[in-house]
C-alpha cells in the first residue's frame, strides 16, 4: 500500500512539473532606421538664433558643416578641440535632441 502512494505521488508530482513549463515563442522585429533628407546649406544661411545659441551653449565650437531639412530644422557639423559631433536646431535657436 506503501509503494502504491508513493508511486501514485511520483507520478503526480511528474505530471506537474510537464504541465508548468511555459511555451517558446519567437519574436521577432523589424527596426527601420528612420533618416530625415537634411541638405546642405551655406554657412552664411545658418539663422542667427542659431549661431547665438551655439556661441553661448559651446564658445569653442567651429562649424564645419551645415544642413536644413524641410522641417526648418539644422543640422551642425562642430569641431570642439579635438572632438567631432553634430548638433541639431530649430531655426529659433532651441536645440532638439536626436
Amino acid at each position: 500500500m506503501k509503494n502504491l502512494f508513493l508511486s501514485a505521488a511520483i507520478v503526480l508530482g511528474g505530471f506537474t512539473a510537464v504541465a508548468s513549463t511555459s511555451p517558446i515563442s519567437n519574436t521577432i522585429v523589424n527596426t527601420i532606421p528612420f533618416q530625415e533628407e537634411y541638405t546642405e546649406v551655406q554657412l552664411s544661411e545658418i539663422p542667427a538664433p542659431i549661431t547665438e545659441a551655439l556661441k553661448k551653449a559651446y564658445p569653442d565650437a567651429v562649424v564645419t558643416k551645415a544642413y536644413k531639412n524641410a522641417s526648418s530644422q539644422y543640422k551642425l557639423d562642430v569641431t570642439v578641440g579635438d572632438k567631432v559631433g553634430s548638433l541639431f536646431a530649430n531655426a529659433d535657436g532651441s536645440w532638439i535632441k536626436k
